[in-house]
């Protein structure tokens, strides 16, 4: 099932687990500082999540938060897949529950949909961003990835695997999602996008590392996929049908 599309907004898309009331403080800056006609969706992968007790109190004063209980399987893929797959507005931004995006840049990344890329990522290693805090060998191995995508792939942004992005829902149901672990979609979604050559922009910002609650990136278990999908955005231009083909045999690779 999906959403219907409504004329004007963004759905934001925000995958939770057991975040309870670290996710308050979230959804108060994003409903500050969005200017943007918007809807929030706080995907939880099971009915008992704190979170979701949570999100229900504050929908009593803001009807345009809800949250959705994922049915695609556990994890984050799955959860912004299905937010994607329920959204009701054509540009949906996905966000992260844990503060480190800053919301004021939701309306900017919505505009540069609006005016035509089919991605706008939030980028740490454009000038003037900033990564602040993070596990050392994880910040290295994401700005190497997102600057050599930017000068050897001409992808369009410097940061491929920040999950900060907006994205025009009518391409990603034309491309699909093949991700089904991690965070890897951000990186997926842009080099569908450069094999289409399709228009990717990026906007500079500062990303901050949580202070509450845990992180839940898996290092060992996910780059061998991120680096699955890093390789694919080298190459010929493709057609949709060719992208979901090679999507495919790409996601079975990431499952074996």
């Amino acid at each position: 099932m999906t959403g219907e599309q409504d004329g004007t907004g963004v759905s934001i898309i925000i995958p939770a687990y057991r975040e309870g009331e670290n996710i308050v403080p979230v959804l108060t800056r994003i409903l500050r500082g969005v200017e943007t006609t918007c809807e929030v969706l706080v995907v939880v992968d099971f009915p008992e999540d704190p979170t979701v007790a949570v999100v229900d109190d504050f929908q009593g004063s803001e009807s345009n938060v809800k949250h959705l209980v994922n049915t695609y399987g556990r994890g984050p893929a799955h959860a912004i897949r299905y937010g994607i797959d329920h959204a009701r507005y054509p540009i949906v931004v996905v966000t992260m529950a844990d503060g480190s995006d800053d919301p004021r840049q939701i309306d900017t990344l919505v505009r540069l949909v609006e005016r035509g890329v089919v991605i706008a990522a939030a980028s740490r290693y454009s000038a003037g961003g900033q990564q602040v805090g993070g596990p050392a060998l994880k910040g290295a191995l994401s700005r190497g990835a997102g600057v050599s995508l930017s000068m050897l792939g001409r992808v369009g942004t410097h940061d491929a695997t920040n999950s900060f992005k907006a994205y025009s829902t009518e391409f990603v149901r034309e491309v699909g999602i093949d991700s089904r672990s991690g965070f890897e979609i951000g990186v997926e979604l842009v080099a569908k996008a450069r094999r289409l050559r399709r228009p990717v922009a990026e906007v500079s910002t500062i990303w901050l590392e949580r202070t509450t609650g845990v992180s839940s990136f898996r290092l060992r278990e996910w780059v061998p996929k991120y680096l699955r999908w890093y390789r694919f955005a080298f190459g010929p231009s493709l057609t949709v049908d060719e992208v979901r083909m090679q999507a495919a045999r790409i996601a079975r690779l990431n499952e074996s």
